[in-house]
């Protein structure tokens, strides 16, 4: 139940909305509910980023929009006023010609609209961590692929957007798991790589902050803040950890998916690093979990590497990871995650 006061700030965001400012509305819903534990901060937010859409005509603002609001339909899937707007999002960029995801339709005439599988793939994988929840896990039992849409600034001064395919081992369970949960909640669409190492790697991951002092694993894995402890009682959703995988027998190999983490062990959270093409850190075995193999676009990862970047290793121009989505489920190649 939402506080008096959380009530009366999104009163406010609705009045900021409606008088067409979304950016001043955004600014209010990270102080009403910066950690973003309410349906209701969704919805706002997925009306501000269709208000932003509706003037910029950026596809990739629209598609935050409908992640916003899919979320938001997630934490209250009961609500018929998200699934109304959220209807009424899918018409407008439906006009405009944007699809939902990044990844095209397989099908179309007389079949399942984008939108039915859309909404088939995000029942059925709600569905599948609930199931995996109540049996005490909900890691994934196979390797699954996500793509990346970035965009960035190359040594040349050139405005780029690429796409990264990288495979997801199941091997590394808990960190397969938690990705995999923040993917297809969104919460990595429209962050930054916010550290960019040339000859060695780039990370993001970090949601709360965008600077690598945020972020946190998607569920309870066990550790709190590095800690082991036997429930999650007492320790609080943002200080969720992972427990270190490293003996799943994979190297820092060049065009690579690993955690990143403190000098402690077991505090990974949701920030990450990809390894470019010319780097293969191996003083990082034992000590990093790589859960993931770049299958395709490393050539992205290589260019953002030779980025400029500032004294504290940050790009002078942003590198945003625009959206990740899942799309593929090798344990089920008859159904496909859009």
């Amino acid at each position: 139940m939402a506080s008096e006061q959380m009530q009366k700030g999104w009163e406010k965001v609705e009045s900021h909305l409606d008088k067409g400012h979304p950016d001043r509305a955004l600014k209010l819903l990270e102080e009403v509910d910066g950690k973003g534990e309410h349906a209701m901060t969704w919805m706002l937010a997925g009306r501000a980023r269709w208000l932003e859409a509706k003037d910029s005509g950026a596809a990739s603002t629209y598609r935050k929009a409908a992640s916003n609001f899919r979320y938001a339909m997630r934490l209250d899937p009961r609500n018929r006023k998200f699934n109304s707007t959220y209807n009424d999002l899918l018409n407008d960029m439906n006009e405009k010609r944007i699809g939902e995801f990044i990844i095209p339709p397989l099908v179309r005439d007389g079949t399942p609209t984008i939108t039915a599988f859309a909404a088939m793939s995000v029942a059925f994988v709600v569905l599948l961590i609930a199931v995996g929840q109540l049996s005490g896990g909900g890691a994934p039992s196979t390797d699954q692929t996500v793509l990346m849409a970035v965009s960035y600034t190359d040594v040349n001064g050139l405005a780029t957007e690429g796409d990264i395919e990288i495979r997801i081992h199941a091997d590394a369970p808990s960190h397969a798991a938690s990705f995999l949960d923040h993917v297809e909640a969104g919460t990595y669409d429209g962050t930054v790589f916010h550290r960019v190492i040339d000859d060695f790697m780039i990370q993001g991951g970090d949601f709360q902050n965008g600077d690598g002092t945020g972020g946190y694993a998607a569920s309870w894995y066990g550790y709190c803040d590095g800690v082991q402890q036997s429930a999650s009682a007492g320790c609080s959703a943002t200080s969720y950890t992972l427990p270190d995988e490293v003996d799943n027998g994979r190297k820092h190999d060049s065009c690579t998916l690993s955690m990143a983490k403190t000098s402690n062990p077991h505090t990974g959270g949701s920030q990450f690093f990809l390894i470019p093409e010319d780097s293969s850190p191996e003083w990082l075995d034992g000590v990093h979990t790589v859960f993931g193999t770049i299958t395709d676009g490393c050539e992205h990862v290589t260019a953002i590497s030779a980025t400029t970047t500032d004294s504290s290793d940050r790009p002078v121009a942003p590198v945003t990871l625009e959206e990740v989505v899942l799309t593929s489920n090798d344990a089920s190649p008859w159904f496909v995650f859009w």
